[in-house]
């Protein structure tokens, strides 16, 4: 098993690209247990694609669209568009190719740095992450009930904790709310670099988020009978923040209709400022069980 530097190395190298041409970069992938790329790694490659191609500011919006299910074993090249330079606020937008075709198309802005008004909402009332403690692992016999790459993905080690504010039974789940608050943080230490924490943030915020729709039927999303895909991301990127500091997901879902379900989330840091807030709709399907009568 990886220690946290080691995890935390291969993640940097991870998402690291390399420059092909003047607005094209070639990134890598990683098979996490699902056999396609995870959206979180395409949003946080984007983001620091278009961000290569914008000086003396930063991001501070994007929308995005997952378009086809990524290879976890080829590369990704992401083409940069400079939409506009503006005084202020500059566009790019970036698409991601794997064999020839878009996989996920993304819109982002960025703007310089000013001073205006401040509001926001109030961070919920939950405990301190130091209250709650890390999550009990699953049981070996709960375990055992899962298909192969949901145990894989279960049991991986990563570079992110997380924390439940609350209990949730992922194995045995039951109609809830659809909402939840996750503590998480990056294990270890980042450089200075206000691009890098923000495209983990958005690595990061693909976790939780869509599955927030799943809570109100009693589905979990270990279940091999849902089938759940995200089919866009849109990030707000309020204040500056660290990932090597905890930070509080607070997620809902008002809806789901049509074989999709949208959730919403707030990203706060331990003093209680808004860091960052997203929206994400998703497939969001359960499998039918298929009887065939037996012919005569």
């Amino acid at each position: 098993m990886q220690d946290d530097a080691d995890s935390i190395q291969e993640l940097l190298q991870r998402i690291q690209l390399e420059p092909l041409e003047v607005n094209l970069f070639r990134g890598q992938s990683r098979d996490l247990g699902y056999s396609r790329v995870f959206g979180g790694q395409v949003l946080c490659q984007a983001v620091l694609a278009a961000s290569a191609t914008v000086e003396d500011r930063l991001m501070h919006s994007l929308h995005a669209y997952f378009l086809r299910a990524g290879d976890p074993f080829a590369p990704i090249v992401y083409d940069v568009d400079r939409n506009r330079d503006g005084h202020s606020f500059t566009a790019r937008r970036v698409v991601a190719i794997q064999h020839g075709q878009p996989i996920f198309t993304m819109s982002a802005s960025f703007q310089v740095k000013e001073v205006g008004l401040e509001h926001q909402f109030a961070a919920p009332d939950v405990p301190d992450p130091d209250d709650i403690g890390p999550p009990e692992p699953l049981a070996a016999d709960g375990l055992s009930t899962l298909p192969g790459n949901i145990r894989c993905w279960i049991n991986r080690f990563g570079p992110f904790e997380f924390r439940r504010v609350g209990s949730y039974d992922a194995v045995n789940p039951q109609p809830q709310v659809p909402c939840q608050q996750i503590w998480f943080r990056l294990h270890g230490d980042l450089p200075e670099d206000p691009v890098l924490h923000r495209a983990l943030l958005a690595y990061v915020s693909d976790f939780h988020l869509v599955g927030t729709a799943t809570l109100a039927h009693g589905i979990s999303p270990l279940d091999d009978k849902l089938v759940m895909a995200s089919l866009d991301h849109a990030m707000w990127f309020h204040r500056d923040c660290r990932l090597d500091d905890w930070l509080l997901y607070a997620c809902d879902s008002p809806s789901t209709s049509g074989g999709r379900g949208l959730s919403r989330g707030m990203i706060y840091n331990r003093e209680g400022t808004l860091i960052a807030s997203t929206a994400q709709e998703g497939v969001i399907r359960v499998r039918k069980e298929i009887k065939r009568k037996e012919k005569e």
